[in-house]
């Protein structure tokens, strides 16, 4: 069985977006506003208010962060704490606001839109490098995981309420996506894939909301690997960390109306798998 422990002190009333980054875990707490980053070797943890809900940041290769939240892109200016606006898609769409992402192997930033009012009417946009956005996959309800393969081939993706993990092939060197495929149908679960990370060997991690698990699950054999369970319901995302990209970072929320102490926490285990770096935005 699989030991998982709590780290750092941040409760988050729902913890999103994990990823690790220069020695650092980055991660967000979209109903507080918060950017969260928490370094394991020191125990040093800050936090950025950006004012508005905040569902994913990812690093800037020059410095700082890029962050998507009720009013799209912006950028973060980690000593200052200032945000600057980058653009919005979705202006006209007050029930919509940004979820989950990552930055693609050719330092593009990719992040999808959540309706709150669970219409279809959300979508999965790419943040180019020369700042403008491209929407890339429409309609979803819930834009959540995305990761890419090893050989930049793949790109592996969930919208929530579906309850599938699609494949694209992938162009690195273009954006494209093509060839849509589901290479996991979790409908049997009760619960539902949300935040998903990828090991070096392909393998997905994906954390379920509503479940108290990450399943490891192997698309190339279309087989689930290995179960981790957690003492509490709301497990939201997952991203490998450390110095040797072994330990498994989790976020977790807080669920209304049941009381469970570890609830918000971040919590981290070593599962046997080795994560790959996250790659920066290159804009």
């Amino acid at each position: 069985m699989i030991q998982v422990e709590t780290v750092g002190t941040q409760i988050s009333v729902w913890g999103e977006g994990p990823i690790w980054h220069q020695d650092r875990l980055l991660y967000v707490d979209i109903e507080s506003h918060k950017i969260h980053a928490f370094d394991p070797a020191s125990g040093a943890e800050q936090t950025w208010d950006v004012g508005q809900r905040v569902g994913v940041v990812v690093p800037r290769a020059s410095g700082g962060f890029v962050w998507a939240g009720d009013t799209g892109f912006h950028f973060l200016d980690e000593a200052t704490g200032l945000s600057t606006f980058i653009g919005d898609p979705e202006p006209e769409l007050p029930d919509n606001r940004f979820n989950d992402g990552k930055c693609d192997p050719a330092g593009r930033f990719w992040a999808g839109s959540i309706c709150l009012k669970k219409r279809q009417e959300a979508a999965l946009y790419c943040l180019h490098q020369d700042l403008s956005i491209e929407k890339k996959f429409s309609p979803v309800t819930n834009s959540n995981g995305i990761v890419w393969s090893r050989d930049g081939r793949t790109m592996f993706y969930i919208d929530t309420p579906s309850k599938k993990i699609r494949a694209f092939d992938f162009d690195v060197s273009t954006s494209a996506i093509s060839n849509e495929r589901v290479v996991w149908d979790t409908s049997e679960d009760v619960t539902s894939p949300d935040g998903m990370t990828i090991d070096s060997e392909d393998r997905l991690w994906v954390a379920f909301c509503h479940g108290g698990k990450v399943i490891c699950y192997d698309p190339a054999t279309r087989s689930v690997q290995q179960q981790i369970d957690f003492p509490c319901i709301e497990t939201t995302a997952c991203a490998f960390g450390g110095p040797d990209l072994t330990d498994l970072y989790v976020t977790t929320g807080l669920k209304p109306g049941l009381y469970e102490p570890h609830a918000g926490r971040l919590f981290v285990c070593r599962p046997g798998a080795q994560g790959v770096p996250a790659s920066a935005f290159l804009g």
